[in-house]
């Protein structure tokens, strides 16, 4: 086959080192997901939708075939980071916990992953992000540790 295709799609979770709650504010979190947004661009992964809540981010985007998971990863942590210094220096102190779930979602699937991350701030009325993630990991068949997811 001359040419090489993919189309590979995800969805992202990370939180704020110890889960800090520092997006309060709609309008700085909606220019957060759109900078996250734009680092995808720049990773040629588009993105299909960033949301989240106050102390964590879900991101659905295609991987692009020349990246790696951990490479599109850093470069979202580190240039948000940077960025929401910048942005709010009163948070000098603004760090992203080191891990991360992926979690690979089927082209049928992608409405409703987006619903399910447009919907964050009325779904952890009910569920704290701890309980969120298990069940992400417990619905994805991912073995894990307590101790060493919220380290």
């Amino acid at each position: 086959m001359p040419q090489s295709l993919a189309q590979i799609y995800l969805h992202i979770v990370f939180s704020t080192k110890n889960r800090q709650p520092f997006f309060h504010e709609t309008a700085f979190s909606n220019e957060l997901y759109a900078y996250l947004a734009g680092i995808c661009v720049k990773q040629d992964c588009f993105a299909k939708l960033v949301g989240g809540h106050i102390d964590h981010i879900h991101l659905l985007c295609s991987l692009s075939r020349q990246k790696t998971i951990a490479d599109l990863i850093r470069e979202l942590k580190t240039g948000s980071s940077i960025w929401i210094k910048t942005q709010r220096p009163e948070w000098g102190n603004f760090y992203w916990q080191d891990g991360y779930g992926v979690f690979s979602v089927s082209p049928s699937q992608l409405e409703r992953v987006k619903e399910y991350i447009s919907n964050q701030s009325e779904h952890h009325r009910t569920i704290t992000f701890q309980d969120e993630f298990r069940l992400l990991l417990k619905r994805h068949g991912i073995n894990f540790d307590e101790k060493y997811v919220w380290g």
